[in-house]
This record gives structure tokens, sequence and C-alpha cells, in this order.
């Protein structure tokens, strides 16, 4: 099966492009405006074994919210329609992930569906150029578009650079979970319902 998606989006503030291979190695190109993102999008590439390539412009010189929003649409909307009618996939997908002295949790959901929450306080306003509350903004973006249920929650943690990448990271390793194949219902929808 082919679960690649290449999509792009313009609009008066941003152009954002991602090309994105579900069942990939974890190559990855990223080409966008701000350095801690790329950072984190580079994590969640790598765990995920995703290969991806993303490619975004935006109106930063303003304000960096509408670029990191973006680019989690376009991210999530590659994931839903790579993903086509979910045949065979194991649908959920969770991990618990300690990084130095913080611990992020995620458990994920390829319903159809979205629900979101993140529970992560953060004490600074910026870590890099990436505003903390931006985080929040961006996978709440991607759940939406990739119509997921997603929870986050980081535990203990002085530092607000590793309670972000511990984020990325768990949620790269819950997702990879949740889009690999069920060997066993190989050719079946996982749900009662006839769709997701």
């Amino acid at each position: 099966m082919n679960r690649k998606a290449i999509i792009s989006r313009k609009t008066n503030e941003t152009d954002i492009s991602v090309d994105l291979n579900i069942d990939g190695t974890g190559k990855r190109t990223i080409d966008i405006p701000i350095g801690f993102l790329t950072h984190m999008l580079d994590l969640l590439s790598k765990h995920g074994m995703f290969d991806l390539s993303i490619k975004a412009r935006g109106d930063t010189n303003i304000d960096e919210h509408h670029t990191v929003e973006d680019i989690g649409i376009v991210l999530g909307e590659a994931f839903a329609k790579a993903l086509g009618d979910k045949k065979g996939i194991s649908r959920y997908g969770f991990f618990i992930l300690p990084m130095d002295e913080a611990v992020a949790t995620v458990a994920v959901d390829f319903a159809g569906r979205y629900a979101f929450t993140l529970d992560c306080p953060f004490s600074r306003e910026k870590v890099g150029d990436l505003p903390t509350e931006l985080v929040y903004d961006f996978w709440d973006a991607f759940a939406q578009n990739a119509k997921v249920n997603l929870f986050i929650k980081v535990e203990n943690g002085r530092n607000d650079h590793h309670k972000i990448e511990g984020v990325f990271k768990a949620t790269a390793r819950a997702i990879r979970m949740a889009c690999g194949w069920d060997e066993r219902a190989i050719n079946q929808l996982p749900s009662t319902k006839g769709t997701l």
C-alpha cells in the first residue's frame, strides 16, 4: 500500500507544503523559519519513522502563530489523506517517554473524530524562537485535521525544552504505533461502525 500524501496550503499569511510517507525510514527535510520547531519536527520524523518534507513561509515578522498553526493543519491533513480508509491499521497508539527529568505520556486514536487535551505547564514564554503557548496550537491543529483523539500529558519536568521534546518524541511513537499494521486484521477496518 502506498501511504503517501502531498498537501499544500497557501493563504495571505502562510505558504506551506508537506510531503509525507508514513511507511518511510525517518528521512526528513524541514525548511521552516522557526528554528526550535524545525528541531521538533526533525525529532517527530525520526522517531515516527515517517519520511517528511516540510517547506513553510509565513508572516513571522508579525508573529509565529499563523505559521506554527498552519503547519499543524497541513501535517494533519497529510496524515488523514495518506491513511485513506484506514483498513488494517492498529488505530490506537500510546507511549510513555522519559526525557531527562520530564515524562511525557501520549495516547492517540485515529477515530475519524477530533478531541484534544494538552496538560503541560510551561515556565518560560519561549524556548528558542518558539512561544511555548504554540505547542498547544500546533497539536490542536494537527488533531483537528488528522481527525484524531490526541491526549498529551507531561509530568515532572523542570526544563521546558525537555518537556516539549518529550511531547514530540512520545507523540511520534504513539502515531507510529497507531499507523502500524495489525497483522491479524490486515484487510479489516478497526471499527464495528464500518467506517472511520
